[in-house]
């Protein structure tokens, strides 16, 4: 079954997501605005777009921000 918020097959390629692609290329700091900004993204167009699965995506971009955020303080 699919789930387009916490594995959208769109954003995997051999096997690697993209996220963590992009903290490979970019590092953890980059990435971690990123999801700040995907997350407002998702909240501000929630009533526009698609309801709770943009408030369901911005809580999982939140989340991966505190991920990171404790990667980085060990």
């Amino acid at each position: 079954m699919a789930d387009n918020v916490n594995s959208p097959a769109h954003y995997t390629q051999g096997g690697i997501e993209c996220i963590d692609a992009m903290v490979a290329a970019f590092g953890a700091e980059a990435v971690m605005v990123y999801c700040k900004i995907n997350a407002f993204k998702y909240v501000w167009r929630a009533s526009l777009k698609n309801g709770v699965e943009d408030i369901t995506k911005a809580d999982w971009y939140l989340k991966k921000f505190l991920e990171l955020e404790g990667e980085k303080n060990g």
